[in-house]
């Protein structure tokens, strides 16, 4: 039985969220796909994890017979968090933009789990694991548009999740979901239409696909 990490970081519920709207149709497939998986729910906002300390950070370089107690809580901390995601047949993302990255508590989860030697490295533990993230923004951010040069979601995760982790990573990109709540993109409101409809069926796409291997 397959085991999916699903991790959110929009501060607004479902229905206000088009990044929990897209990762919760992903969900919803996979779990109808693959019905005896398993499916392990992170909320970042609801829940957040420590922002990493002096602690946890020398830890990850100390031989663990040498912590102190302070080193060893802390360490244990990001340790339970990597074997989460050790466990994990695929893993799902919710990176909304703010303030064009991602939100503080997904970079707080991404610097737990970070670990060279580990993760990380020439080791990289969780290479190879299908990683999907739903990289939704306000304005469209895209090849060609104005604010190309202020993409800094999927340059940063691909290179935190693909380059430094080995994940076989892919991007869902729903863009232009200010539209509708502001008056000055009204007439962008079309095109945020079809963008959220593909999103979500690409997010039905991919977790039927990745349900149907895994239970394979």
């Amino acid at each position: 039985m397959a085991t999916l990490l699903h991790i959110d970081s929009s501060v607004f519920p479902t229905d206000a969220s088009s990044s929990r709207a897209v990762t919760d149709a992903f969900r919803r497939t996979w779990q109808e796909q693959h019905p005896a998986g398993t499916v392990i729910h992170r909320d970042l906002a609801l829940n957040p994890v420590p922002h990493i300390s002096a602690h946890a950070h020398t830890a990850g370089f100390a031989d663990p017979a040498t912590h102190t107690p302070e080193q060893a809580a802390a360490f244990a901390e990001r340790v339970a968090l990597i074997e989460e995601l050790e466990r994990a047949d695929a893993v799902l993302i919710g990176a909304p933009m703010y303030n064009l990255t991602i939100p503080s508590t997904l970079k707080a989860w991404l610097d737990q789990v970070v670990l060279f030697g580990r993760t990380a490295g020439e080791a990289q533990s969780v290479k190879g694991t299908p990683v999907t993230v739903v990289a939704s923004r306000g304005g469209a951010y895209g090849p060609g548009t104005p604010r190309e040069g202020y993409e800094y979601v999927q340059n940063y995760l691909s290179a935190v999740l693909a380059d430094f982790l080995g994940a076989d990573l892919e991007f869902i990109v729903p863009e232009l979901t200010m539209a509708p709540a502001n008056p000055e993109m009204a007439d962008l409101v079309p095109l945020f239409e079809a963008s959220r409809e593909r999103a979500l069926d690409e997010a039905a796409a991919r977790a039927k696909q990745l349900a149907q291997r895994l239970a394979a």
